[in-house]
């Protein structure tokens, strides 16, 4: 009788853990397999519900989470809440691995968002003296940030500080700008306290605002910015190489994706090549 009880026992858990192991691929009602995408709205949930039904067809349900932040689309990806996100880009992506002891990792580069310098109670450059300029307060954006306005001579960063820049790594500021450093979501809503904000992409989009017609400064799209800040499809490390995360990626490359792109976003999103 013992030796059949230790059967069934070890049986029971061989099946319990072949279930533990079968239970990564959550399927839907209709079979198909499951694939929830953290994104911020603008772009990047636009654009997944312009894939969802091509990734339908391959039997991929695509299940979108929005969040309004760049922080919990990362803890969620992390504490497999979601399969993977779609917001950031891979400096930022580096810099959250350090800070927080995360293991997320590209599993896809799909789009470029140019940085813009953005009107505030001020409409020209003419008027820089004395302004202050909202910035990121993260340390890539705000880097970033500050890179595009030494980039067009308004201020002077200290040599070699690059994506790690912050406004205490400014040595010449001869227009007296003042910085205020804000969560990049935040930035937007502070234009009408501010003479500029410089805005991520996205922000700057849900905000009614766009590059060709509304910047007084960006990043070029043949910059080197263009290929650093592309935004990427981020999961949990090992799991780059999926069937559905892979299906998600393509499917973003497609060219139906990029058509739409230049076809809706009036040059604030730019197809990574």
């Amino acid at each position: 009788m013992k030796k059949i009880l230790l059967v069934l026992c070890s049986v029971l858990v061989l099946a319990l853990l072949i279930a533990g192991c079968g239970g990564s691929e959550t399927k839907s009602e209709d079979g198909k397999t499951v694939l929830k995408v953290g994104a911020t709205p603008v772009p990047h949930a636009e654009l997944l519900n312009f894939v969802k039904p091509q990734l339908a067809k391959e039997g991929v349900d695509l299940q979108i989470i929005e969040f309004s932040d760049y922080v919990k689309p990362n803890l969620s990806l992390n504490d497999k809440e979601i399969d993977a996100n779609f917001f950031q880009h891979i400096p930022y992506l580096e810099s959250f691995n350090e800070e927080k002891g995360t293991h997320l990792v590209n599993a896809g580069g799909i789009h470029y968002e140019p940085f813009g310098l953005y009107p505030g109670t001020e409409t020209s450059l003419d008027n820089i003296d004395n302004a202050t300029i909202a910035v990121p307060n993260d340390t890539t954006n705000e880097a970033r940030a500050l890179l595009l306005l030494q980039d067009n001579g308004y201020i002077t960063l200290k040599d070699g500080v690059g994506l790690t820049a912050t406004t205490k790594d400014i040595v010449e500021n001869p227009h007296n700008i003042t910085f205020v450093e804000l969560e990049a979501a935040q930035v937007p809503r502070t234009l009408p306290e501010v003479s500029f904000g410089v805005l991520n992409g996205n922000y700057a989009m849900e905000a009614g605002l766009t590059v060709a017609d509304d910047a007084l400064l960006y990043e070029s799209d043949d910059s080197e910015a263009a290929a650093t800040y592309v935004n990427v499809i981020a999961v949990k490390e090992g799991n780059e190489n999926l069937p559905k995360i892979k299906a998600l990626v393509d499917t973003l490359k497609s060219d139906e994706i990029k058509q739409f792109i230049n076809d809706n976003y009036n040059g604030g999103v730019i197809p990574y090549k």
